[in-house]
């Protein structure tokens, strides 16, 4: 395993982006040096004040930091002037999100969304990257590279067709798997949720699988679906794990990884968990940004379970009552403990209950 890299990491202030940009650099790989807050990170050449950049540049001379991660989206240009001044290298947020991907990306699918959100991720970035590499050449029509930013435009062009086409192919056979499923009778019960909620906890405990369980952000990147069955019942369910959805998720890669989120649709119901175990305001965040997820997806919101996971780590009182909190009242919610088991019971029966009519259908009541 490689030695971590050194990282300043320049993110807004309050402690939920704090902690979470440091979350996803230490998933990244990154060993996190300092971190340093503005206000507005965008701005001027640099992508961040001159007077910060200047400081920034002290900083990674002291700490021996390798790069700078800046918890937002930068152009080509400021990450460029950003670099050249502190002579380190300069990730973004959504950079840093992707390199994430593709270190958790094992199967096939995984792998050409992963690529194909690279690709949407390079295309703007295109011309200042072939303005940089040709500098000091004047080819093409108004110098400065044309010709070859043209040429990049249209490879990568035909690379995200080229992985289009095949993802398509993947859509294609979960479309006929979903028709299947919807002729044999059993529920397709998908697993949603902010990352590191405990999904894959969950999905465990209720398939009795083993799959890789991280506290790291985005263990889970392929679906996996399983049947599960009902003890004292003769009922089943198919059972999913997504990938986990996260605060300022760019479009693109929401549509990237169409072909897998695409199983949230399909679902007759959507489990979507959530770490009560946090404060207020993380919890706020994180369900508002699931909540425009599955809205971007077209989920169905009388689809969706509320799960509220890790009471465990609740006090007595706030364990009693989490369930009446306001950010919870357009949902119905079951508790539970998915490391202990606490709730499951309640949880199976409410799963049962909302998907029997799925079952019906297909005469297997």
């Amino acid at each position: 395993m490689s030695e971590a890299q050194g990282a300043i990491v320049v993110t807004y202030p309050d402690e939920f982006a704090r902690q979470e940009i440091v979350e996803l650099a230490r998933a990244g790989g990154y060993e996190v040096k300092e971190v340093v807050t503005q206000r507005e990170v965008i701005r001027s050449e640099y992508g961040v004040g001159s007077g910060k950049a200047q400081e920034l540049r002290g900083m990674v001379e002291d700490t021996k930091s390798d790069a700078i991660i800046i918890d937002a989206s930068v152009t080509s240009a400021q990450a460029h002037k950003l670099s050249s001044l502190t002579h380190a290298q300069v990730v973004d947020r959504e950079r840093l999100i992707l390199n994430i991907f593709a270190r958790r990306a094992t199967t096939t699918e995984a792998k050409l969304q992963v690529q194909l959100a690279e690709l949407r991720y390079e295309l703007p970035r295109a011309k200042d990257a072939v303005r940089y590499s040709v500098r000091g050449e004047q080819a093409g029509f108004m110098g400065m590279g044309e010709y070859a930013v043209d040429i990049k435009f249209r490879a990568l062009k035909r690379q995200m067709a080229f992985v289009k086409e095949k993802l398509e192919k993947s859509r294609t056979v979960r479309d006929l798997h979903a028709a299947e499923r919807r002729k044999l009778g059993i529920p397709f019960v998908s697993l949603a949720g902010y990352t590191s909620s405990g999904k894959t906890t969950l999905f465990n405990k209720l398939a009795t699988e083993t799959k890789e369980m991280s506290p790291n952000l985005f263990t889970t990147l392929s679906t996996t679906t399983r049947t599960v069955a009902f003890p004292g019942t003769k009922r089943r369910i198919l059972l999913s794990d997504t990938v986990g959805f996260i605060s300022r998720l760019p479009t693109y890669l929401v549509e990237s990884f169409r072909s897998t989120l695409d199983e949230l649709r399909y679902a007759d119901l959507v489990l979507l968990m959530l770490d009560v175990s946090e404060n207020s305001e993380s919890i706020d965040i994180k369900l508002t940004s699931c909540r425009e997820t599955l809205n971007e997806l077209e989920v169905d919101p009388a689809r969706v379970l509320l799960v509220l996971n890790k009471v465990d780590l609740l006090d007595a009182r706030s364990r009693s009552n989490i369930d009446r909190h306001p950010l919870f009242r357009d949902y119905t919610s079951v508790k539970v403990s998915a490391v202990r088991g606490d709730g499951l019971h309640q949880l199976r029966t409410r799963i049962l209950e909302r998907t029997a009519e799925a079952s019906r259908r297909g005469g297997k009541i």
